[in-house]
């Protein structure tokens, strides 16, 4: 059975009279490990798939589940129990804390979510700093490190709590060409170490060669699996 299963899902935004779709019919599976992307123009459903898939919104119809959990019967408090436990995120403006170090960053979902005791922190911080090549770099604040940096301190941060699975909305949109290429590509590396699932949004082709698994989606339907017109990672 796949990790993450989205079983016709549609979402509907209602603002007084007026009716938008985000999500139309959407049906697809997701495997352990693998390094998926949904790539579409904005506006096209890929955040509201991301937010349903992350417990931040449910689905009008179908169902979503995540190693069997159905998301959409999950309550407020639930919900961010799962998210502590099973998913990690990664975002487009970083959200780092600027007055934290990058230690201080990355151990906060420990600290503040999952209560980890003291050794058993430092030990995940200091091992995931490390695997994304942040560990010289730990007593820095954000404002001293570049866009690229803050993005591995978030990709660390993400795995910190041992993640079944990672969000990440446009995660590269910040980011120049060569250091977004980097970041997917530490992403990659980072789920070969860690088998974490990564589940990602972009509006951007030329960063999606990385990836396992390549939906196109637009106008809040899936367009296709559109991987095979790359090689995956097998490349590499």
């Amino acid at each position: 059975m796949a990790l993450i299963e989205l079983d016709h899902i549609s979402k509907t935004y209602v603002t007084g009279e007026v009716e938008s779709v985000a999500l139309r019919e959407v049906t697809v599976s997701i495997e352990a490990g693998t390094l998926v992307t949904f790539v579409g123009p904005s506006g096209s459903g890929k955040t509201t798939l991301l937010n349903i898939l992350g417990c931040m919104d449910k689905p009008t119809a179908g169902e979503a589940r995540i190693d069997g959990t159905l998301l959409g019967s999950l309550g407020r408090r639930q919900a961010a129990a799962f998210r502590g436990e099973h998913l990690g995120f990664i975002f487009q403006s970083f959200n780092l804390i600027p007055v934290l170090t990058v230690y201080e960053n990355v151990e906060y979902p420990l600290l503040v979510i999952r209560k980890t005791p003291a050794p058993e922190r430092r030990e995940r911080v200091l091992r995931v700093l490390e695997a994304v090549g942040m560990l010289d770099h730990k007593d820095k604040r954000p404002d001293q490190i570049s866009g690229g940096q803050k993005q591995r301190v978030a990709v660390a941060r993400a795995l910190v709590t041992n993640p079944a699975v990672v969000l990440a909305d446009e995660p590269t949109a910040n980011l120049d060409h060569d250091t977004a290429h980097r970041i997917i590509t530490l992403m990659r590396e980072m789920r070969d170490a860690f088998g974490t699932t990564f589940v990602f949004s972009t509006h951007d082709p030329r960063i999606v060669e990385h990836a396992d698994v390549v939906h196109g989606i637009e106008d809040g339907r899936l367009t296709g699996n559109i991987s095979a017109m790359q090689g995956g990672h097998h490349h590499g």
